[in-house]
């Protein structure tokens, strides 16, 4: 593993590999936040399944948080080792001649959406993690005797216009940020034959859709919850 990451071609494919790990998690995450939009029971169920099953507590989401870090750790990595190589390239051409601002930008949008990460973590995980495994409650986050607080907690956390806002504002960097890395990513793997163009309309799709479905979710329970 150590041999692969220590050369460009194989700390890419790496990257790649972590890019389409974390996108297709990114689509089961949305799926799941939109069923709140549609019913809150359903959203309640599904999120104490995901809360409880020892499969995804105990191996998906270990593997979920690694995957997160080993993307970024591996996204600075490879900013610095190209920006590097690039100081004389750009000294002779125009960089921005030959690339576009997202591709130019990755460190800056993955830097703010790391950022948005532990804000989202703080909000969300670390309070379930600490009524769960900390206080030992399993009834605090996930029940109320009347049914579970999946729902309210979310509700809760959308009412103030600032986090809605801060969330907005994470969810549009994140869609400049799948713009470019998608297409990347398939680009790292070597998938470049007669699909590239679907490929292209399909990444501009999910970079576009997916973030501003989470932000419909957001402005939704929002103004719901006055």
């Amino acid at each position: 593993m150590s041999g692969i990451l220590n050369s460009s071609i194989g700390r890419k494919f790496a990257m790649a590999l972590s890019a389409f790990f974390l996108m297709i998690f990114l689509l089961q995450h949305f799926i799941i936040n939109f069923s709140s939009v549609i019913s809150s029971g359903t959203f309640n169920e599904i999120s104490h399944f995901m809360g409880t099953n020892w499969l995804i507590q105990y191996i998906m989401q270990p593997i979920l948080i690694f995957g997160v870090i080993f993307h970024f750790v591996m996204g600075f990595v490879l900013e610095i080792k190209n920006n590097r190589s690039r100081q004389i390239k750009y000294a002779k051409n125009n960089g921005a001649s030959n690339s576009t601002w997202m591709s130019r930008n990755m460190i800056w949008s993955g830097g703010f959406i790391l950022v948005f990460l532990v804000i989202h973590f703080i909000d969300f995980w670390i309070p379930e993690i600490n009524v769960k495994y900390i206080q030992g409650d399993m009834s605090g986050l996930l029940a109320d005797g009347e049914g579970y607080r999946y729902y309210e907690e979310l509700t809760h956390k959308f009412a103030p216009m600032w986090r809605v806002a801060l969330y907005c504002v994470g969810f549009v960097f994140l869609s400049l940020h799948l713009l470019h890395g998608f297409s990347s990513a398939f680009q790292s793997v070597g998938a470049n034959n007669k699909y590239t163009k679907c490929l292209k309309g399909f990444g501009k799709a999910y970079a576009i859709i997916l973030p501003l479905g989470f932000i419909i979710i957001a402005l939704f329970h929002h103004f719901n919850a006055h």
